[in-house]
């Protein structure tokens, strides 16, 4: 106890705005980096790593200082270096998102366009989730998805909600997979995407195409729309979060939201 009343006394010593200033940066980054990871597997990760490394910090310093543990000290500080390694490798979804949104040209086309496009986006998805046909949509935004539209059927048409609707048709060619927009065109049909791993959202088992919606929205900006073949149930997915249960007001209003 003595030991922890004087490293909390040799802190004091220091100017209380010093202190002050410098814990609320230091709270500021990690809670922006929380409210980037919320919602994420990367998020419960974060908070266990940051755990870790506080308490591990404040028990080292009480025990170096108490015990002389030299040796101690020299390891945790490679162990340090290994957690910021694994850190990379566990949160390189994140990081690659990040890091994709500097200086990346923007695909997003004007208000007109992208309010035509949300219309006709929503009269598709409202007409197929009264059939019960399954669908994903994906609508790129500053980052490109050239890499996965590669992967699928070119088509490069006008946006309209007939389009759609025909793509989507069970026994087409091209209704399997999802479909890829940009600005106020169809850019590729058939397109595959990256699944993210097999999770729930509300207990309910996530089927292959919200997977693919969360394993795109992982690793960019983009917004992507999915209708379920079982229940009809509009689903939006962004920042590797999955919405339920969208209603046509609320898929309006997020599609046109920053128009």
């Amino acid at each position: 106890m003595e030991t922890l009343i004087d490293y909390f006394s040799r802190v004091a010593r220091y100017d209380w705005w010093v202190v002050a200033v410098e814990l609320f940066l230091i709270g500021l980054v990690v809670y922006w980096v929380v409210d980037f990871l919320e919602g994420t597997r990367g998020e419960r990760l974060f908070r266990a790593v940051l755990i870790i490394l506080i308490a591990g910090v404040l028990i080292l310093n009480l025990l170096v200082e108490k015990f002389h543990f030299e040796r101690l000290e020299f390891i945790y500080k490679w162990f340090l270096i290994f957690v910021l390694v694994i850190a990379v490798a566990a949160f390189q979804p994140e990081i690659r998102r990040a890091l994709i949104r500097i200086a990346q040209p923007s695909f997003l086309g004007s208000s007109a366009q992208l309010i035509g496009t949300a219309e006709a986006i929503v009269g598709a998805v409202t007409d197929l989730s009264a059939a019960r046909t399954g669908a994903i949509i994906v609508i790129e935004r500053k980052v490109g998805l050239g890499e996965f539209i590669e992967t699928g059927v070119r088509i490069d048409a006008r946006v309209t909600s007939e389009l759609l609707k025909t793509i989507f048709e069970p026994g087409t060619a091209l209704h399997d997979m999802a479909v890829v927009i940009r600005a106020d065109r169809v850019i590729a049909a058939r397109v595959q995407l990256p699944l993210a791993e097999a999770d729930s959202v509300d207990g309910v088992e996530l089927g292959s195409r919200h997977r693919a919606a969360l394993g795109i929205t992982s690793g960019s900006d983009a917004t992507v729309v999915v209708v379920s073949e079982e229940t009809g149930i509009i689903s939006i997915a962004d920042e590797g979060k999955l919405t339920r249960n969208v209603t046509e007001a609320e898929l309006k209003k997020h599609l046109t939201s920053g128009v």
